[in-house]
């Protein structure tokens, strides 16, 4: 039993049940009766945990779940995953026969790990000789696991652009080493255009189609190393030098205009100036890939997470203004910010000011 219809509603229910109450035991026993009960592993992972992990993150963004019932209920996911993943290993039949070898690992910064456990866990399925490396993986722990144990592929997940810097260094390194890319993961834009200006060898939008595309379209040799000529302007070196300014300033108009986030007991405050804080990074990220998409789509999701908290959308204008002062000076920044602006504009129009 096999697709869409291993997964039945009530059962994704139950899942989710499980979730809200952080009942590990009892998520890992329904995805294990599963796969008892003749479901492929394969569809536990995708058609069961990976929507119901998607679920839990639109609950936090709506407020309906606290950070902290987003994290518990991650957890619980990750130890489906690997009970799912043990269960799969003690029944897959020995072969003596080698198989292509792929290391995983999530960009330095990113700690959204189970996008990337889940595609490591579908290749090991489809027969690949996988090894995850986990959250946050800079580059000298990647070069070293690559010359020791000469993986066949690297795969890289970035679930956020503000790691787009990050994935462009690793996607480097490898391709320098003598091995291909595949990347995959919502951080690098809608169908994978970031992962073409960075220059990754393969990018697939789901874990299924990291398998399918490898099982017809092998990597020989890796890409050279994509040039990105426009960082010869140096704007996004003087951007990162200035971060620390930028947040500085950032912080001090956003308490100003809006006092009650100063209130360390008001709810949600805390939320809302670490997201409005990562601004600059997204900006940055917009000018490395000289896209200002990045900018635009991190200000949709920035109106709907401010919205859910009671902070009025306006504030994202706030923000951008202020960094336009300092970033003036940059062309291609402040033409980013310019279609920031553009942007908020015609979402004021489109949707009633929160």
């Amino acid at each position: 039993m096999t697709g869409a219809s291993a997964v039945a509603p009530g059962i994704r229910a139950a899942f989710d049940d499980h979730l809200a109450h952080a009942d590990e035991t009892g998520a890992t026993a329904l995805a294990l009766g599963l796969l008892r009960a003749g479901v492929a592993a394969e569809d536990v992972l995708l058609r069961l945990i990976a929507p119901a992990q998607a679920a839990v993150g639109a609950r936090w963004v709506s407020t309906e779940w606290s950070v902290a019932q987003e994290h518990a209920a991650t957890h619980v996911s990750e130890r489906a995953v690997s009970g799912v993943a043990a269960a799969a290993a003690r029944s897959r039949p020995r072969d003596s026969a080698p198989a292509r070898r792929v290391v995983f690992a999530c960009v330095e910064g990113e700690c959204h790990t189970l996008p990337a456990r889940i595609a490591a866990e579908v290749l090991r399925l489809r027969g690949f000789d996988v090894t995850f490396l986990g959250a946050n993986v800079p580059a000298p722990r990647l070069v070293s696991h690559m010359h020791r144990h000469g993986p066949d592929l690297v795969g890289l997940s970035c679930m956020i652009p503000v790691r787009l810097p990050a994935a462009h260094h690793l996607v480097e390194c490898c391709q320098r080493a003598g091995t291909p890319v595949l990347v995959g993961g919502s951080g690098f834009g809608p169908g994978g255009v970031w992962a073409r200006t960075l220059g990754a060898d393969l990018y697939a939008p789901d874990p299924a189609a990291a398998a399918e595309t490898l099982a017809v379209r092998w990597p020989q040799t890796p890409r050279e190393a994509a040039p990105l000529g426009h960082l010869a302007d140096e704007e996004y070196f003087r951007i990162v030098r200035q971060r620390a300014e930028l947040l500085r300033r950032l912080l001090a108009h956003l308490l100003e205009r809006y006092p009650r986030l100063r209130d360390p007991g008001a709810e949600h405050a805390e939320a809302v100036l670490e997201d409005l804080g990562r601004l600059p990074d997204v900006v940055a990220a917009a000018n490395y890939v000289d896209d200002p998409k990045v900018l635009t789509d991190y200000l949709s999701f920035g109106a709907e997470f401010l919205h859910a908290r009671g902070v009025p959308t306006a504030a994202l204008g706030v923000a951008l203004a202020t960094l336009s002062g300092p970033l003036g000076g940059l062309p291609r920044a402040a033409a980013h910010l310019d279609a920031g602006r553009r942007w908020l504009t015609a979402a004021a129009h489109a949707v009633p000011p929160a």
